[in-house]
This record gives C-alpha cells, sequence and structure tokens, in this order.
C-alpha cells in the first residue's frame, strides 16, 4: 500500500512518519502531484500559519491536485483547516473541500489550547475501536465551529468539530501522532478503510 505524506512547510511531518512507522507503515513525504494522486492513502499534515502553507500550496499547484482527490485523505490539525474554506489565521483563502470558517479562540483562557482534552459524538469508522470521550492530544489557537461535516466534537472554551468528514476527505484537530493508544488506533482505521 502507497501512502503519502504531503510536504510543505509543516512543523509535524517527521512525528507523523515515526507513528506510521510504528504501526509497519514505510509513507512517501513527497510534493510531486503525481506520487500525492497514485497514492492509496493521503495524510496531509500541518503544524504552522495557515497563509505561509497555503502559499506553499499555490506554488506547487497542490491548492488544485488535493480537492480533487479520490482515495482516502486526512488532514491533521492545520491540514484540517487549510481544507476549510477560510481562515481567519492571516485571513487566508484555503481548499474549500470543507465549507466552514476556521476562527481564533477568543476568551479569557489560555490560548493556544494545549494537551488532552476528549472527543465525543463519535460517527465515523475512523473511530472503530475508540471509546466515546477518549482523550487526544490538541495543540491549536484556531477552530471549526459546529458543522453537519462533524464526526467528533470538543469542547474548549465553546463546542467545536475536532473531526470533520466529507465523502473521502478527513480532517481531525488533534494529532493523533502525539496522542498514545487512541491516535495509533485512529491511524490504524484510516489506513484500513
Amino acid at each position: 500500500m502507497k501512502v503519502v505524506i504531503i510536504k510543505y512547510n509543516a512543523g509535524n511531518i517527521q512525528s507523523v512518519k515515526f507513528a506510521l512507522n510504528r504501526i509497519g507503515i514505510e509513507p512517501i513525504i513527497t510534493d510531486s502531484p503525481n506520487e500525492i494522486q497514485s497514492a492509496d492513502k493521503v495524510i496531509f499534515p500541518g503544524v504552522g500559519e495557515a497563509s505561509s502553507a497555503m502559499k506553499y500550496l499555490n506554488d506547487k499547484g497542490l491548492n488544485k491536485i488535493i480537492p480533487n482527490l479520490k482515495q482516502p485523505v486526512i488532514g491533521i490539525c492545520l491540514g484540517m483547516q487549510l481544507m476549510c474554506k477560510r481562515s481567519e489565521e492571516g485571513n487566508t483563502d484555503c481548499l474549500g473541500i470543507f465549507d466552514q470558517q476556521v476562527l481564533k479562540f477568543k476568551g479569557d483562557v489560555k490560548v493556544p489550547q494545549v494537551g488532552w482534552n476528549n472527543i465525543y459524538n463519535l460517527k465515523s469508522p475512523l473511530f472503530k475501536n475508540i471509546t466515546e470521550n477518549e482523550f487526544q492530544y490538541f495543540v491549536h489557537g484556531y477552530y471549526v465551529g459546529k458543522s453537519e461535516n462533524a464526526i467528533a466534537t470538543t469542547n474548549y472554551i465553546t463546542e467545536y468539530s475536532s473531526a470533520l468528514q466529507k465523502g473521502n476527505f478527513y480532517g481531525v484537530q488533534f494529532h493523533p501522532e502525539k496522542s498514545a493508544e487512541a491516535g495509533e488506533q485512529l491511524l490504524k482505521n484510516f489506513i484500513e478503510l
């Protein structure tokens, strides 16, 4: 099976690669449109800033490739946010796969949210063998509000969509590569989709 991690200026590519290695997958890390299009599974990771990430994707033509992929694709953290329509981070137009705005957390609590939080209202084979209210690891200052595409919900300041799905596209706001057994299970589930 050919698993591709999309290479762009995102900070968690190596940790995603090591997490996949732990479940027996040797991914290809690439920004080549041909490699991405010919993959069985595509992982779109992300730690970074929306506008500079979109600039890289636009410069490489990946803004045209990613939304038209037919195989299972999962966006992680910034990867999920970039799959939405627009982000308040840098007022950035994103890929538009999910018809959602990415919003900045507001309030007098610590931003970004860093650490473990639970996910609930789980609604997808992506969460097979993951229990309701399972904890996952989050690091983010922006979020996607409640959505008809939500397949998991989390509460931090407000209830928000911590995972999305539309057809073959999945997104998770948390970091499965840093979420111990529950995160490893989610990556296995994605590979088995």
